[in-house]
């Protein structure tokens, strides 16, 4: 099935709680926590107490992208404001093996993330030591972009040598995902989406979350025939 995860970055941060609680109720399986530390990508967004803060008031599953340089410094902190799952990028440290065991060792679920420029091969090793794997659809730390559309088939090359190494690993896509290429992510093995506008300024929420989950299952994964 397929997860949505949304952007917190898109909601109304007056009433943050009330809005994550709000895509919660419409059907939103996870929300995607972006931290930013102006190094690593060009913004800055939020840290560990504005997490803690939300972690009082839901009780919906926290994806935590860590969009920051040695994202070893701070795991425990993220760990302790009640990540679920907490995402690291291949690019930010010199060891990502390491960092990978350091959040398993906390009991939380790891995933490494790439960005549009790194091939997908570079994390074949990585595959089978976390629980997700995210792909950068666009240049994480920009806002309003375009899907780059290479990024499909680095979705297809990992979850084909997921299938055929036996790996069972989520593929998370980000960045520019609207109703007319979800279904090119979906079937090429992404199965976890995050959106943001799209869900957090909708009308119809709850609406626009199950158009997204009906378009994947229309779309599912079919493996390439050689």
């Amino acid at each position: 099935m397929l997860i949505i995860s949304p952007s917190v970055l898109a909601a109304d941060f007056s009433k943050l709680g009330e809005e994550v609680n709000k895509v919660h109720t419409a059907g939103a399986q996870y929300i995607h926590l972006d931290v930013m530390d102006g190094i690593f990508v060009p913004n800055i967004s939020f840290g560990p107490p504005v997490i803690t803060s939300l972690k009082k008031v839901t009780n919906i599953t926290f994806d935590v992208h860590l969009m920051i340089t040695k994202p070893e410094r701070y795991i425990k902190d993220y760990v302790d404001a009640g990540a679920d799952i907490i995402t690291i990028h291949y690019e930010s440290c010199d060891d990502p093996e390491a960092v990978i065991e350091q959040i398993r060792s906390y009991g939380v679920r790891p995933s490494v993330s790439i960005k549009p420029a790194t091939p997908p091969e570079q994390i074949f090793h990585l595959l089978d030591k976390v629980d997700m794997v995210l792909v950068m659809t666009v240049e994480p730390g920009f806002g309003g972009q375009s899907l780059i559309p290479e990024t499909i088939d680095k979705v297809r090359v990992l979850r084909e040598y997921a299938e055929n190494n036996g790996i069972n690993v989520d593929i998370e896509v980000d960045g520019g995902i609207n109703s007319d290429n979800l279904g090119l992510l979906t079937s090429a093995g992404a199965n976890v989406i995050v959106a943001g506008s799209a869900i957090f300024r909708a009308k119809d929420p709850e609406k626009v979350i199950a158009d997204m989950i009906c378009i994947g299952e229309e779309f599912p994964f079919k493996k390439t025939k050689h």
